[in-house]
């Protein structure tokens, strides 16, 4: 830091800028001129005017836990340990739910997405590490997004699921372009397919009865029995919580005009709270139907020979064999369509979230459509690959790798949040509850513990059994062992770092520089805590993907 005039000026180009940055000054004036007329109208609202107003980014993050490899690890989970893994889908709910909150108040608070923030307070070398790793993210979760479909095609076309893969490109760029007619409405359709497979899982676990003690025990006995428990574990926990949903949600957010006296923040910040509770909520609900119903089919008494071998390997493909019950023979096809739903509205969320980051951590932007079909190229590549050499049983343990890949991304993006909720440069007075963050704090620490563990056993236990030459190992062992150590320093470095750049402006010195800038009139420090112009972000709000007041 330079100076502390410089850090102000960092804080006030949000303000000067308040609709778009790159907008001309014309356009900024009519902005906070529309703006100002909004505060009026926002503090005459009844409260639920208000609450209806913020509903949306919780909605659009949490059909991210609904996605094809939440579905696939979700039935790994059931069928191989039956309700023993319902609390790590517990414990992953309330912590993703924890996240995305302070992920969406950091928005509120600062005006600004956490991608942006990161551009802001780190050196260049260290913006572009992150930025890889939040577009591997974005990546890793298209590939469930790409085999998803795949499965899907291959359900309702009877075509091989490579040649489903390959189809994914023009399905994507098809939905793109309908998405011109009203993203709304295709979001909607999406959601009503997405809960109608929900509706499926209920039907059939309300068929099924299963032991409402042994689910309760699952849920809240934490209990992990071998290695494979430990990775099915990871990969819940990666499919739980996705690193591009906190880019995403800090963003969503700034779509919707706060004023910016700290009374309106706080209520902000509560309305964005109800409103991903009640989305967790019932996604954590399909989650646990999901596994209870994997666990009591696969795990029957009576399962007979052929159902058991498909239990055995339980993929996307086979999913159907759990609806059998409630659809009958039409089982096959509403849980392909519903497949088919819930990969393609994840991919609007991948491609928005991949527009955040580029947009926050290099300040450039791309055509969704070439957005789009650079990730999906990139995430097609290991799907084709895998799905011919290996079929579906290989592409189904893909869809666990790359949870579990999000898994160990994730601290990359989790804490400089953690750092920024807390940093009195970033937020000021608005900084979150001290039990807040030492929670989050403590869960996070856990979270890397459980990842570096798991890493240093799976090696450990392949070194110990593969057939390769000492030296072949001894090479291996090198590149492992230097990978993990830089992993390690990484996310030391992150987490010790002082934040160096404040970007936190008061009210009165908000009001000032707005004066200086044609805006709303300059107030004294008496009417400081009136609502002033919201940094409202039309951008983002002209996005297709974001809500409209």
């Amino acid at each position: 830091m330079e100076g502390t005039g410089e850090m102000r000026e960092v804080g006030r180009e949000t303000l000067h800028g308040g609709v778009v940055q790159s907008g001309s000054e014309t356009d900024e004036h009519k902005g906070k001129t529309i703006d100002s007329e909004k505060d009026g109208q926002f503090r005459v609202q009844p409260r639920w005017r208000k609450f209806l107003a913020h509903v949306g980014p919780g909605a659009l993050v949490a059909i991210g836990f609904l996605d094809p490899s939440n579905l696939e690890t979700d039935m790994q989970a059931g069928a191989d340990f039956k309700y023993e893994l319902l609390w790590v889908i517990l414990v992953g709910m309330v912590f993703a739910l924890l996240i995305q909150t302070l992920a969406a108040n950091l928005g509120v608070k600062t005006g600004r997405h956490l991608a942006e923030l990161c551009r802001e307070e780190y050196p260049r070398y260290v913006n572009i590490f992150l930025w890889i790793i939040a577009e591997l993210a974005v990546i890793s979760d298209d590939i469930p997004e790409v085999l998803g479909t795949a499965f899907a095609f291959n359900i309702l076309l009877k075509i091989p699921v490579w040649a489903g893969v390959i189809l994914t490109v023009f399905s994507t760029l098809l939905l793109l372009g309908v998405q011109r007619f009203g993203a709304r409405k295709l979001e909607f359709i999406i959601a009503a397919f997405m809960f109608t497979m929900a509706a499926c899982f209920f039907g059939e676990l309300s068929y099924l009865r299963p032991s409402a003690g042994e689910v309760v025990k699952g849920m809240f006995v934490p209990s992990l029995q071998g290695k494979g428990a430990a990775a099915n574990a990871i990969a819940l926990f990666g499919a739980i919580i996705t690193p591009y949903n906190l880019f995403l949600h800090s963003a969503l957010v700034l779509s919707r005009k706060t004023p910016r006296s700290d009374k309106s923040i706080r209520a902000a910040c509560r309305y964005f709270l109800i409103e991903c509770s009640l989305a967790f909520i019932v996604a954590f609900l399909i989650n646990v139907s999901v596994v209870v119903v994997a666990g009591s089919i696969c795990n029957a008494n009576n399962l007979s020979p052929a159902d058991a071998n498909t239990c055995g390997d339980l993929t996307l493909q086979s999913t159907p064999l759990l609806l059998r019950n409630v659809l009958g023979r039409s089982s096959s096809v509403v849980y392909a369509v519903a497949l088919l739903a819930s990969g393609q509205s994840t991919t609007i969320s991948c491609t928005f979230a991949g527009q955040v980051i580029m947009q926050g951590f290099l300040d450039m932007k791309m055509k969704n459509w070439v957005r789009n079909l650079i990730t999906r190229v990139i995430a097609i590549a290991p799907s084709l690959i895998v799905s011919i050499v290996s079929g579906p049983s290989g592409a189904g343990k893909l869809i666990i790798l790359s949870s579990m890949i999000l898994s160990f991304e994730l601290p990359f993006a989790l804490i400089p949040l953690l750092k920024f909720c807390n940093s009195s440069k970033k937020v000021g007075p608005l900084k979150e509850s001290i039990y807040t963050v030492v929670i989050a704090w403590i869960l996070s620490f856990a979270l890397i513990v459980v990842n570096t563990y798991f890493l240093v056993w799976t090696y450990v236990d392949w070194l110990v059994h593969n057939n390769l030459p000492k030296y072949a190992n001894g090479l291996i062992s090198v590149v492992v062992f230097a990978l993990m150590a830089a992993y390690l320093v990484a996310v030391v470095y992150l987490t010790f770092r002082k934040d160096t750049v404040a970007t936190y402006v008061p009210v009165p010195e908000r009001a000032q520089a707005q004066a200086e800038a044609g805006g709303a009139p300059a107030v004294d420090a008496s009417a400081a805590d009136e609502d002033q112009p919201a940094p409202y972000r039309k951008d983002l709000a002209d996005a297709s993907i974001s809500a409209v007041n």
